[in-house]
């Protein structure tokens, strides 16, 4: 048997290329029920949406409206399952904040994304292989909820952000003040600064500033690191289009990469944020960052959505 078609077996309900699609539960004049689940990654939580069972294409518009914590379900992020693009990969999904801009990477979602998927037979047995926007996560269970996930290997250079400067260990941008700080793309962007104190660090004042500073004009993620020793850090993490959240999974993952690059740290770190702790291990230039850590799943339910006739049509198309 060939490797892809071994590959493929490991599927029960659905071939690579996805089981037939179909439409999600229809009301009369435009109205679906959509199902959804509620989960999260130490408090960083997350609406799951299967669009191979399901395909609608939300606007940003609903995308806002769902992730409202009064009068939607509540959301971070909002991740989307889809059939795989490419041979190798078992599946594809897609991130939305919840102002409904979609983003390259999350790794607290990545985590959720396996549980969802081993959980519900979608695949016979873990390692799961997803594919980001631009990245081909490889996903593994280690049991008692736990995930570990290869992150892919961080990217140094400043033009991966983007960020216009040369190479370099450290940066530094005047808001007047001179801040400091290390960069890495994990395949989506995160600044990291160096804090005494977590519990002090200007997150929401200094993070918002530098989120949306000309000098990245595609946002970008700011982490507040504070070092213990070299095997422990705690953080806090402002991200694009959402804010503070409890936890960052691939803030975790650059923070600990920029601290071993410039020596402070270990190659297996503790990493304390507010909504609980992820293992982090990098083991140098040519390595994935491999994140551990656990997922939860909350409850599930359906929620009625009023579409037009290309919503269910146009699938994967951002309106």
């Amino acid at each position: 048997m060939s490797k892809q078609k071994q590959r493929s077996s490991r599927h029960r309900h659905r071939p690579r290329n996805g089981r037939e699609r179909r439409p999600a539960a229809t009301e009369p004049e435009g109205v679906i029920t959509l199902p959804f689940t509620k989960m999260h990654g130490l408090g960083n939580d997350f609406v799951v949406l299967d669009m191979i069972s399901h395909p609608v294409n939300l606007t940003t518009e609903q995308i806002r409206q769902l992730s409202d914590r009064n009068l939607g379900i509540g959301f971070d992020q909002m991740l989307v399952i889809d059939a795989p693009r490419r041979p190798d990969a078992d599946f594809s999904y897609r991130i939305f904040n919840g102002d409904g801009t979609e983003v390259e990477h999350c790794g607290n979602g990545a985590r959720c994304f396996a549980r969802y998927v081993l959980e519900r037979g979608l695949i016979a047995n873990a390692p799961v292989r997803v594919q980001t926007a631009n990245r081909l996560l490889e996903l593994h269970d280690d049991g008692d909820h736990q995930y570990r996930v290869d992150m892919g290997e961080p990217d140094f250079n400043p033009e991966s952000l983007p960020f216009s400067a040369e190479p370099a260990l450290e940066y530094s941008l005047q808001l007047p003040e001179e801040v400091r700080f290390f960069a890495a793309s994990m395949g989506n962007p995160h600044i990291v600064l160096l804090t005494d104190n977590c519990d002090k660090a200007p997150v929401h004042e200094l993070g918002s500033k530098l989120c949306t500073h000309s000098a990245f004009p595609q946002g970008v993620n700011v982490g507040f690191m504070q070092i213990i020793d070299r095997d422990n850090i705690r953080l806090r993490v402002h991200e694009r289009g959402a804010g503070e959240t409890l936890a960052c999974g691939t803030g975790a993952c650059a923070a600990v990469a920029c601290g071993i690059r410039a020596g402070l740290l270990n190659h297996t770190v503790h990493v304390e944020l507010r909504g609980g702790s992820l293992n982090i291990n990098w083991q140098g230039e040519g390595y994935p960052v491999l994140m551990s850590g656990p997922a939860e799943s909350v409850f599930e339910g359906t929620i009625k959505l009023t579409i037009t006739a290309d919503q269910e049509t146009a699938h994967g198309n951002r309106r």
